[in-house]
């Protein structure tokens, strides 16, 4: 960016001067002697009127040729436009093209989506796209500072693991110098051993699942926040999620109203998003399923539709809480007033998006850990390390993640999760 030249957000306070932009051609249109040109530089989008009888005949020769995303510099008097999303419009006195577009594959017509995610590194630049990273950006941050106010320390998590966390089926296996190394799937392990030494600690990062899935909700590669608190057990994180998710909601709320009405979100189901949220135990969501008609089997975890179904009636997010130990991570306690039940936790999103967050609280007892280990047939040696945080202080302790696409999904009404981030891999996307 040139020294001189204004960012388009920032135009509103620079009413009645002439300034400097330096961005991409959004679109053009015509009428003859004016043409309307929409400026976009990644801060926000303005409208540049050229008039024929006021610009040296070159000048306007550009202005009714340059083609769509050719990079330009342009210069104009702001003027106030309570039309325009920006509040102003810009009286082009000079335009230069930097550099020619030529045959933009993204025209306004309608494109399937995988021609789109094809040109991932071309749709981004879409309004709507944009619309739905800078929310991202939000959210991200949101969560960040959420938990930074609220005494968490970040302390981020290894990619390359060596043991499974969430079941060995769906890992990736990677050579690491003439060992077996995994992506990780979650920090949750390491976040245990953080939370013994600072009391409230969280990671955030990229995770990998090798999920066969093709649903609107599964990613191969997601980020993940993660935190956990020592001295604290299931009631007191589902409380933590619930300020947790309220808080951040809000936040993104309050800085991206234009964007969310860009994508044409209901405000008003956001603004709904209070604590406390409603509680339902597995076993009463398991009759409800079967009340409305599926074929739920008790002991069997929730699908899609399952998650679908049970958001029905509810107009902000709520707990599905004391799922069957069979499908859950080793690692999660298990109810003394019911052996077959986990001290465990999702919480289901409305409007049909189903889980965003998981959680519970986490087996603190040597002795039962290594059962669970040795029940789950997963190598002993290779949780040595987990295993000496019950051998020195061991203490009650619970923790959550949440994914950030699949929470942005719900939060900005998409319905599939590829668009969530800005380089999707999923089942059969690699590229770009």
């Amino acid at each position: 960016m040139s020294r001189d030249a204004t960012r388009i957000g920032a135009l509103e306070a620079r009413i009645g001067e002439e300034v400097l932009l330096e961005g991409w051609l959004y679109n053009r249109r015509s009428s003859g002697k004016l043409e309307f040109l929409l400026v976009r530089d990644g801060s926000g989008t303005v409208q540049c009127v050229a008039a024929k009888a006021e610009l040296p005949g070159d000048v306007f020769a550009r202005c009714s040729t340059v083609t769509q995303e050719s990079s330009v510099r342009v210069r104009g008097l702001v003027r106030a436009d309570k039309r325009a999303p920006s509040g102003v419009e810009l009286t082009l006195r000079d335009l230069e093209i930097l550099s020619p577009s030529h045959e933009y594959p993204i025209t306004p017509k309608e494109h399937g989506p995988d021609f789109l995610l094809n040109h991932r590194h071309l749709w981004i630049r879409s309004q709507q796209q944009h619309a739905i990273l800078r929310i991202r950006h939000t959210l991200v941050q949101a969560c960040r500072n959420w938990l930074d106010e609220e005494g968490f320390t970040l302390a981020d998590a290894p990619i390359f693991t060596p043991s499974a966390c969430e079941g060995t089926t769906t890992l990736f296996e990677t050579e690491y110098f003439g060992e077996k190394a995994y992506l990780t799937q979650s920090g949750q392990l390491y976040n245990e051993a953080t939370a013994m030494a600072f009391g409230k600690s969280y990671c955030f990062g990229p995770t990998f699942r090798a999920e066969k899935s093709k649903t609107r909700r599964h990613l191969i590669e997601f980020w993940m926040v993660e935190p956990e608190v020592a001295f604290a057990a299931l009631e007191d994180v589902m409380r933590l999620i619930e300020r947790f998710i309220e808080g951040i909601v809000g936040r993104v709320l309050a800085a991206r109203r234009v964007e969310l009405q860009i994508l044409g979100r209901d405000l008003a189901a956001l603004e709904r998003v209070k604590a406390p949220f409603p509680r339902l135990s597995y076993e009463e969501a398991a009759r409800t399923l079967r009340e409305r008609g599926l074929p739920f089997e008790w002991g069997t975890d929730f699908g899609g539709t399952d998650e679908t179904v049970l958001t029905e009636g509810y107009d902000r997010p709520f707990f599905v809480h004391r799922f069957p130990a069979a499908v859950k991570a080793f690692y999660m306690k298990r109810d003394p007033l019911d052996e077959r039940l986990s001290l465990s936790c999702d919480l289901l999103a409305p409007e049909g998006y189903g889980e965003i967050v998981g959680g519970g609280e986490r087996e603190d007892d040597l002795e039962r850990l290594v059962e669970r280990i040795g029940e789950h047939r997963l190598p002993q040696e290779a949780f040595e390390w987990y295993l000496d945080l019950r051998r020195y202080g061991s203490v009650p302790h619970s923790g959550f993640g949440m994914g950030i696409e699949r929470a942005l999904s719900w939060i900005a009404g998409i319905e599939h999760v590829r668009e969530t981030i800005p380089f999707p891999r999923m089942l059969n996307r690699l590229k770009p």
